[in-house]
């Protein structure tokens, strides 16, 4: 015979499962979003620190990228993903990646080209919030009836959307210099915007490089790689990062379309970790 205090243990609760430092990681995902959002909000295009405020936005939103990045990590690594976990996360995208890049080119953009029609420019930057749900829900939903592959994405990911709309923006700022609130190429931000709508709820698969170990037996030289990028970037953040990003993001998104053309040996080579039979000695 069960008693109120067996049901309390028996109930749907009893079998949630919420680990601290993925939430954490995902809760400062959430923060820079908020961050971004409040950053776009204050900026005007008429004040001379309009460019300054959008930096700071970008800086949230690729900040917000690297939370990203690190709360899937660290639950890997620890053994403590969960669905409230993979929940959670999707909420914290649907701001930072959805939401706040939507809202930037609105505010950057559409605002000026729609001056009579706004509900024009907010429809297309709606467009890619909603393209944006809806892959966030498919990738749960695949997850949930364990029919989703932990190596390879369907449609573009919303982070790496989120992360090209951001890095091509901060490379027009740097290419217009101070013009950047006039200058034409920022009108290219609305058709990668749609493009990138369409490609969040495609049927392209992407490599989601988790398989990659960071606890490589062999991470010497890997390391001294990394260590010497992360130094650059550091130093010539001014030069390089408005260069080297979104050439990564735009060849992240062409991947896809050359993908299945790649022999599979390559494509094992790009994207998994290479299978080390040795064990480490002393």
């Amino acid at each position: 015979m069960s008693t109120p205090e067996s049901n309390k243990t028996n109930g749907p609760e009893h079998g949630l499962k919420i680990y601290f430092l993925p939430n954490l990681m995902t809760a400062g995902n959430l923060f820079c979003g908020f961050l971004a959002l409040t950053k776009i909000v204050e900026a005007d295009i008429t004040s001379p620190n309009f460019n300054a405020v959008i930096k700071t936005a970008l800086f949230f939103i690729l900040l917000a990228c690297i939370f990203d990045l690190l709360d899937g990590r660290v639950a890997r690594m620890g053994g403590t993903d969960s669905p409230f976990g993979r929940e959670f996360d999707s909420l914290a995208d649907i701001i930072s990646f959805g939401a706040a890049p939507a809202f930037l080119v609105h505010r950057i953009v559409l605002k000026d080209v729609f001056i009579n029609y706004a509900q024009v420019g907010w429809f297309i930057a709606s467009i890619y919030l909603i393209c944006g749900a809806l892959r966030l829900a498919r990738f749960n939903c695949l997850a949930a009836m364990g029919s989703g592959s932990s190596k390879e994405f369907t449609g573009f990911p919303i982070p790496a959307a989120a992360a090209l709309v951001a890095s091509l923006t901060l490379f027009l700022m740097w290419w217009e210099g101070k013009g950047f609130a006039t200058g034409i190429w920022r009108y290219l931000l609305p058709v990668i915007l749609l493009l990138l709508s369409v490609m969040m709820v495609s049927e392209v698969k992407y490599p989601s490089f988790k398989t990659l170990d960071l606890k490589s037996r062999r991470p010497f030289g890997k390391m001294v790689v990394a260590i010497l990028f992360i130094g650059c970037l550091l130093i010539l953040r001014d030069i390089l990062l408005p260069i080297i990003l979104p050439l990564i993001m735009t060849a992240y998104l062409v991947y896809g379309f050359v993908r299945p053309h790649i022999p599979r040996r390559v494509r094992h080579e790009i994207e998994d970790e290479e299978d080390e039979d040795d064990v480490p000695t002393l």
